[in-house]
């Protein structure tokens, strides 16, 4: 990976020209939170993860990188659907669909396949780690409640949850550095 440029791709494929794009470094601070080293670590994480795997229907049209990037920024901003859609050049559907689909892999925990009975250490390891960090931030959510400092947050269902593991990660990611 030259620099923080994904391998393969060309600089003008995918940066289009008013786009919020993760291949210009200048956007991925402001709008996730992380420093370009961190940002393309966790790329990294989602692809090993399977999240830029084929899958049945549509293609998504939007890159990993980029759909990474707008799911950080709309838990960084808390922007609408309507506001952050055009941002990235997408419809708000389509922006809902990608948070809906990459917000959940961006906090879950690492598990044991059916077929296996342990997971490989590193995997272990990691899982410890995040467990340790995530007790102290869940004491910080709990007084947040008790602030009400999330009352206006528009996510409903399970939204709020991935995006707080979610932010989370990405704060762990930040201090990793």
């Amino acid at each position: 990976m030259g620099g923080t440029r994904p391998a393969g791709r060309q600089w003008n494929d995918l940066a289009v020209a008013g786009v919020i794009t993760a291949l210009e470094p200048s956007w991925i601070s402001p709008f996730s939170g992380l420093s370009p080293r961190a940002f393309w670590k966790l790329v990294t994480v989602l692809r090993r993860a399977g999240a830029d795997s084929v899958r049945k229907g549509r293609p998504w049209s939007l890159a990993l990188e980029d759909r990474t990037l707008l799911v950080t920024a709309y838990w960084r901003t808390n922007l609408t659907m309507r506001q952050l859609a055009p941002l990235f050049g997408i419809s708000k559907s389509a922006a809902d669909r990608i948070i809906d689909h990459l917000g959940p892999m961006l906090c879950i925990p690492h598990r044991r396949e059916r077929a296996k009975s342990e997971l490989p250490a590193w995997k272990e390891e990691h899982n410890k780690s995040r467990k340790q960090v995530r007790a102290r931030v869940e004491h910080v959510f709990a007084r947040m409640k008790t602030w009400k400092i999330l009352r206006d947050c528009r996510l409903e269902g399970d939204g709020v949850h991935h995006a707080m593991l979610g932010i989370t990660r990405m704060h762990s990611l930040a201090l990793a550095g």
